[in-house]
């Protein structure tokens, strides 16, 4: 065990704790037996403090080791500190791929389920929740199996959950058949938001994946200008070479913090400006690698050190489908603030599941990479706030840093079912976070 300093991968609010690191289920029930307060840790990919636990145990999953053998049908069981990244490098060989994966595969597991992360492809597939057969679970009253049909509460309480309900230390796993490692992509440029919303609400469907880059620091006719790409997987018949090559390492790496202000209105407009401009007007069937398409930004380690030392928040809302109309307004309160935006990522839910915290609802969800810094930025987020809940919204748990607990009711209806959940299985309240203590996650 040793005193560390943690922080989310936005580096904005860190905080002490005790960490000790767990192999197998007799250690976590130990920790979770001896320690007042604890939240599992993995990679630390939240932005936020939904991994951190002030003056708690952070207890380190990543020796929850282990990739069982995929079955002819793709069902896999995983350890919970194994990554996507590790898992796809023994399953894409195999044809294999997992059928949901957020923007980067440095998450374990344990977090993927825990944040119930969404991936381009929600308006077909769903969260990764869905894919999820059933999973173990150390909680403060004992060790126990859930699934969608054995306790079937527990599990969907779980999906989303934030490590709230346990530690997991496996998760089994319906994988997604590939024939090639390639993605036929199209691409199409938008001259404003309008277009790209339009084009998406009409098209998506007919494709698997689908997400849209859009610039917030443009203005009038052109606000919202954005690059949509849309693909699915390539057959082997598709591609004049096929292969099912393992996902490589990032070879580029940023060595230290870059200077404060680097990302400012001018700098991300440049960029935009050029990133907008290298896009094709329209492509179509373009063979793209499983990383291009995927993970960008995982070809870069501690891209994040981009930002500076003092970091940046993503902001991440989701709005139901007759409320695109929030999604224009937001991008046109945050284009005329000229509070910078480095990424803005939109893209299409689908259905819901059971899970009370699971963040994904029918509709549109825009996500924001907004460097810390500008004095406008926190009141631009507040009227942000206001702006989702007004249409029913929510903002995503495994995102936020700095949101406060009068607005989760409203955006989480169902908190009171998951807390009464939560204490069946935690009645002393031992799981807990940084994130949980400031939004009220945890009863009293």
């Amino acid at each position: 065990m040793s005193r560390q300093v943690l922080y989310g991968w936005g580096r904005t609010a860190s905080s002490v704790a005790q960490v000790v690191t767990a192999s197998d289920e007799a250690a976590v029930a130990s920790i979770l037996a001896t320690s007042p307060h604890v939240v599992a840790r993995g990679l630390g990919r939240s932005y936020g403090d939904a991994a951190q636990l002030s003056g708690g145990v952070v207890l380190d999953n990543r020796e929850l080791g282990g990739i069982g053998d995929i079955s002819d049908d793709g069902v896999v069981t995983v350890g919970a500190g194994v990554s996507i990244e590790q898992l796809l490098t023994r399953s894409i060989p195999q044809g294999w791929f997992v059928p949901v994966t957020p923007g980067t595969r440095q998450v374990t597991m344990g977090g993927a389920v825990a944040a119930d992360v969404h991936g381009k492809n929600h308006h077909v597939d769903g969260s990764f929740a869905r894919h999820v057969l059933e999973l173990r679970l150390v909680t403060p009253s004992g060790p126990l199996t859930v699934s969608p049909t054995t306790d079937a509460e527990l599990f969907w309480a779980t999906m989303g959950g934030m490590g709230l309900t346990g530690v997991m230390t496996s998760v089994t796993i319906q994988m997604l058949k590939i024939e090639t490692d390639q993605v036929l992509v199209d691409t199409d440029r938008f001259a404003d938001l309008d277009a790209v919303m339009a084009a998406m609400a009409e098209g998506d469907q007919r494709y698997r994946y689908s997400v849209a880059w859009v610039d917030c620091m443009t203005r009038g006719a052109h606000m919202g200008r954005a690059i949509l790409t849309r693909g699915d997987h390539a057959a082997r018949s598709d591609v004049p070479t096929p292969q099912l090559q393992a996902p490589r390492a990032a070879k580029i790496a940023v060595p230290f913090d870059a200077p404060s202000g680097l990302l400012n209105p001018l700098t991300i407009k440049l960029f935009n400006e050029a990133w907008f401009r290298s896009a094709p007007s329209h492509r179509a069937r373009q063979a793209q690698s499983l990383s291009t398409f995927f993970h960008p930004l995982d070809g870069v380690r501690d891209w994040n050190r981009l930002y500076g030392r003092r970091g940046f928040v993503q902001y991440q809302f989701c709005v139901p489908d007759d409320a695109g109309e929030t999604v224009v307004e937001a991008i046109r309160q945050l284009s005329a603030s000229r509070v910078p935006s480095f990424l803005a990522v939109l893209k299409r839910f689908g259905a819901s599941n059971p899970g009370p915290l699971s963040f994904p609802m029918p509709g549109w969800t825009l996500a924001l990479d907004l460097p810390v810094g500008p004095a406008k930025l926190a009141g631009v987020l507040d009227d942000l706030d206001e702006l989702v809940l007004g249409v029913g919204g929510r903002l995503y748990f495994a995102k936020d840093a700095r949101l406060g607990p009068d607005k989760i009711r409203a955006m989480y209806p169902r908190l009171d079912e998951f807390l009464r959940i939560k204490h069946r299985v935690d009645p002393e309240n031992r799981l807990t976070s940084d994130l949980a203590r400031r939004l009220h996650l945890v009863g009293t």
